[in-house]
């Protein structure tokens, strides 16, 4: 059954809040800051992180990021971001503070399922990069932005969300197949090269987050459904693929997450990641299960905690957690809930399958959020700002109902 917002106001002040219910990270963004971000996609005359070319932005921006910590403070989030307010894109401006590294139009956007799952639907264009000389990860805008989120938590646990390593190599790789004539004007041409200078400049990044007192960094993820073999919308699916080039760059893509998850840990980091097949206006990019990747991306990569996308029958069933049975130090967090609705969740299905995950891995080890963030790019999902609250603190209610914490 599927509450109202109806009856879930009726406890408004009351709801409990427990600490096994997790945000994967963003938030949607008020309407003054969206008015500026808007403006962002359209341009690539302006430089990141665009302060200087918009009157009034940076103001409004750290005002709506002081507002957003304060707000998840209200609602008794255990773990506090900046909900993302300071991106346009979940993991492209974290690209655009390298150095090295120029932000440019591209020809269309990525391509996501529309509603009807027949129909593409393109995003924004500003998805292009340059790189134009040796990448580096000091002197990164996210630094300050950190720092200004400590300064507004006050004392609460806070993170930092980023996109893996393997991730970004990812997206040059592909682009470099699709968009060779213009490769061939990059700095970079070798993927091995590309690939070591990637790694130090994200070693370097982690460094300085360190130095300031970070403890938790979280590896943001949308590849691994592509390695899956039931994934209809792979590109690495059907007779014509040499499947073991594509498991050479499976391999690829975990010998780089854990070769910066180990440096993370060296620095004393927590090194979380967060997994989903697509968030953007309430649209998916794709489908895949996690059965058909658990012993590479669950089984292998070193991360302290897993964000994983449980929110409807595209992940397949839970047994790709008996990967997790043995690993007592890794936890998993269930994104059961959806942040692409208007509507609360169904409890019931939630706590069933929080039963059944409950018999593969211990209660101590799990915790519940959403499949993903509210808002992965600055647009947002399909629903308005009370909502979100109203679904987050519904999935507060049903972890305390759940795990009695």
């Amino acid at each position: 059954m599927i509450r109202s917002f109806q009856n879930l106001n009726r406890k408004k002040g009351n709801h409990k809040m427990s600490e096994k219910f997790q945000i994967v990270g963003s938030l949607l963004r008020p309407q003054n800051l969206l008015d500026y971000k808007s403006q962002i996609e359209k341009r690539d005359d302006i430089q990141y992180p665009f302060y200087n070319d918009f009157e009034g932005y940076q103001a409004c921006e750290t005002q709506a990021i002081q507002d957003v910590i304060q707000k998840q403070i209200d609602h008794k989030l255990s773990i506090i971001s900046d909900g993302e307010f300071s991106k346009s894109l979940w993991h492209l401006d974290f690209v655009w503070g390298l150095k090295g590294v120029r932000r440019l139009i591209a020809e269309h956007g990525y391509f996501f399922r529309d509603f009807d799952e027949t129909q593409t639907y393109e995003t924004r264009r500003d998805i292009a990069l340059a790189f134009d000389e040796k990448l580096s990860g000091h002197n990164h805008h996210f630094i300050d932005i950190y720092q200004e989120i400590q300064a507004d938590a006050a004392g609460h646990t806070t993170k930092l969300c980023i996109p893996s390593p393997s991730h970004i190599f990812g997206e040059w790789s592909f682009s470099r197949e699709q968009n060779a004539e213009q490769s061939n004007d990059s700095y970079y041409q070798e993927p091995e090269v590309f690939k070591q200078d990637l790694a130090n400049a994200y070693q370097e990044f982690l460094s300085n987050y360190a130095k300031i007192g970070g403890k938790i960094i979280q590896f943001d993820d949308c590849l691994w459904e592509m390695f899956s073999t039931d994934n209809p919308n792979s590109p690495f699916t059907g007779g014509h693929i040499d499947q073991t080039s594509i498991q050479d760059l499976a391999q690829t893509f975990i010998d780089l997450n854990n070769s910066i998850i180990d440096y993370g840990h060296s620095l004393g980091l927590k090194v979380w990641t967060h997994n989903c097949r697509g968030n953007y206006d309430s649209r998916n990019m794709g489908g895949g299960s996690y059965e058909t990747i658990a012993n590479l991306f669950l089984g292998q990569q070193k991360y302290d905690r897993f964000f994983l996308e449980w929110d409807d029958e595209r992940a397949g069933n839970l047994s790709a957690l008996d990967v997790f049975k043995d690993r007592t130090e890794t936890e998993v967090v269930l994104g059961l809930l959806s942040s692409k609705t208007a509507t609360l969740d169904d409890e019931a299905r939630v706590l069933d399958l929080l039963e059944k995950a409950s018999q593969i891995i211990p209660q101590d080890r799990l915790f519940l959020s959403h499949q993903c963030g509210f808002a992965s790019c600055d647009n947002g999902n399909a629903l308005t700002e009370n909502q979100q609250w109203a679904k987050i603190d519904q999935g507060q209610q049903i972890a305390a109902d759940f795990f009695g914490i």
